[in-house]
């Protein structure tokens, strides 16, 4: 579904992404895994059109994206859940939400996917008049997941989902990430916590300043020394 091909980023001189290729098939979890720095969120970045790459291809089945604008990537399907939570804090739950379908137009469809969000987070239809700066950390967080669903995606570009939550929480939020895929969206994943991240992605790849590294399903490099030493505190 999706296919990276040679991609180069620069932060002015620096180099942030030096000539990465990477796939994600349909139907898919696939993961990133790396330390601070290493160039995670850049990679979600350019494939959502935030940044602009100096170099390589992005194909979303086949089609180049490379120079399509933010909005045109979330109309094909690509939908980026950002690092931070990036809330409106002063909206309601329920005008968060809304946002998420600001491009469509299929205004009964719209009414059916939130029905959905709302069944898939009960939380949230609990909270829909509140305002969304109001949740907790860990409501915010399902608040930008069912934000980006209901644009519809084909492809969920998912930025630290589990940053600053309990553990409990955690546990939670990477059950929802599999619930949506196993309903049929194909996920990117980015994720410092590499253990749960390998536990339910299908691919893994491992990136180091910009590189990457290693890859293999989420089996072989939980299993992996190296990767056990570097990102799983094993001995």
């Amino acid at each position: 579904m999706l296919e990276i091909k040679n991609l180069n980023v620069y932060y002015g001189v620096i180099h942030a992404l030096k000539d990465i290729s990477l796939t994600v098939n349909e139907g898919e979890i696939v993961t990133l895994i790396g330390a601070n720095g290493a160039g995670k969120t850049t990679t979600l970045r350019t494939i959502s059109g935030l940044n602009k790459t100096t170099g390589g291809e992005i194909l979303l089945e086949g089609k180049a994206i490379t120079y399509l604008s933010a909005p045109e990537r979330v109309k094909l399907g690509i939908s980026q859940v950002p690092e931070g939570r990036r809330i409106f804090p002063e909206m309601t739950v329920f005008e968060n939400l809304e946002l998420g379908a600001y491009l469509r137009k299929d205004k009964n469809n719209i009414k059916k996917d939130l029905e959905n969000v709302y069944q898939r987070f009960p939380i949230l239809a609990e909270r829909r008049r509140q305002t969304a700066g109001t949740l907790s950390g860990g409501e915010q967080q399902m608040l930008v997941m069912g934000r980006a669903l209901m644009s519809r995606p084909r492809i969920l570009l998912l930025d630290e989902p589990s940053m600053g939550l309990a553990p409990l929480l955690v546990r939670e939020i990477f059950s929802i990430i599999k619930d949506i895929n196993e309903a049929g969206t194909t996920i990117l994943l980015v994720e410092q916590n590499a253990s749960m991240a390998l536990s339910i992605a299908h691919r893994a790849y491992v990136l180091e300043t910009g590189s990457i590294v290693m890859s293999g399903t989420g089996e072989e490099l939980a299993r992996s020394n190296e990767i056990q030493k570097a990102y799983l505190g094993g001995e």
